[in-house]
């Protein structure tokens, strides 16, 4: 064992570890609340109030023009168009949600990192890459349910969302995780 000054070797890894050894799995209670959230109606999201709540969001879905490569996102850092990244209105910074096309049941995940769309009846920009997984692209727009997985709060933790019921337990985790660095 090599000492580091009075941390072992041991210790040091751990703490390098980081985030998966400060951020449990979320416990059954969570999980609970998240397959609770799930069975509730999607709802209609009005004005710019931000949602912690983790309920789905049902709207239409948009994506980003070209115009906005390399562009400041909401979160500071540069909008790329071959990303999962999304805009949300009422969702807060660092959630990962499932969106998925209510036309043709394909889904996607995103990150929420920036603010939009701010056109009425839209809940979700999506960036072209998501876009075509959608596929939406011909169309332009096209409903949608927004899932929230992981859904940061004001108070730092991180709340699972109706998209949680139905992740896989390695989705939940890594969206979680997400949540927490952002």
């Amino acid at each position: 064992m090599v000492w580091f000054g009075r941390i072992t070797a041991t210790a040091l890894t751990a703490i390098c570890a980081g985030a998966a050894w400060a951020s449990p799995t979320p416990g059954p209670e969570a999980h609970q609340e998240a397959t609770r959230l799930a069975q509730l109606p999607p709802i209609v999201p009005h004005g710019r109030q931000i949602d912690h709540s983790g309920r789905a969001q049902t709207g239409r879905a948009s994506y980003y023009a070209h115009h906005f490569d390399n562009r400041k996102m909401a979160n500071g850092k540069r909008f790329h168009p071959n990303t999962n990244v999304a805009a949300s209105k009422n969702l807060p910074l660092g959630t990962t949600a499932r969106v998925t096309n209510l036309n043709n049941g394909k889904s996607a995940t995103v990150h929420v990192e920036d603010r939009g769309p701010f056109v009425d009846g839209r809940v979700v920009d999506v960036t072209p890459k998501v876009a075509g997984e959608l596929d939406i692209r011909e169309a332009g727009v096209a409903p949608v349910v927004v899932a929230p997985i992981a859904v940061p709060q004001k108070n730092g933790e991180v709340k699972l969302g109706a998209g949680a019921a139905d992740a896989s337990p390695q989705e939940v985790a890594t969206a979680t995780q997400e949540a927490e660095v952002r």
